[in-house]
């Protein structure tokens, strides 16, 4: 048996480490996404957790890495929800605006996920550019659309000079611009896009809007 380092913090049970490096990661993502990375503390996120410094420290290591992990965790519940969506047996244009609006309702559900990509901008990217996992997360979502397109432009339904990255810009344009400038856009237009009797129609002129433009000549 190979001795414990005195002082050194016991290893949880994996039960245990795994539920308590989700909490963690809840509460984290809660306070950068509300504070942005300069302004949030890794000892306000202790205090929530009833617990200390040192033990956020023993999961992730600083406080970037816990940023990092923030940001892998919220890009993974998207990309999770892309891989697992079962669109082989629709018709493409039906596929493709289902795909529209697993997006669309994702990034309204999860308006803590649009704030932390604004924030990541802010910083240029700079933590996501040091993250192996983000690196290969960007492959499910164009996997699933490149093979809608394929499909449609199989069936002649979409034009053929279409970008897959285009496509998806053009998604999440309008799903992030929707959340990430609800409270400006009121203010200015007195509009609230997020406005539950509006729902339906911006959900349906975002599949609209991408289908317009697949099959336009």
């Amino acid at each position: 048996m190979v001795a414990r380092p005195s002082g050194a913090t016991p290893a949880p049970p994996t039960r245990d480490a795994d539920r308590t490096r989700a909490e963690i990661l809840a509460v984290a993502t809660r306070e950068f996404a509300d504070k942005g990375y300069d302004g949030a503390r890794v000892d306000e996120i202790a205090a929530r957790m009833s617990t200390t410094k040192r033990m956020l420290y023993y999961y992730f290591g600083n406080k970037e890495r816990l940023y990092i992990a923030v940001l892998e965790h919220a890009y993974s519940g998207i990309r999770a929800l892309e891989r697992e969506l079962d669109v082989e047996h629709l018709d493409p244009a039906d596929a493709m605006r289902m795909l529209a609006e697993l997006t669309f309702d994702h990034h309204e559900a999860h308006p803590d996920f649009i704030r932390l990509v604004s924030i990541e901008n802010i910083h240029r990217a700079e933590h996501i550019a040091r993250s192996e996992a983000l690196s290969g997360l960007a492959n499910p979502a164009l996997d699933v659309l490149t093979r809608i397109l394929e499909r449609g432009r199989a069936a002649g339904a979409f034009r053929s000079d279409v970008d897959p990255l285009d496509v998806h810009m053009v998604i999440s344009a309008f799903c992030v611009f929707r959340t990430a400038n609800r409270h400006t856009f009121n203010a200015i237009f007195k509009r609230d896009m997020l406005e539950p009797q509006r729902r339906g129609h911006y959900r349906a002129m975002l599949g609209d809007l991408v289908l317009d433009y697949l099959t336009a000549r």
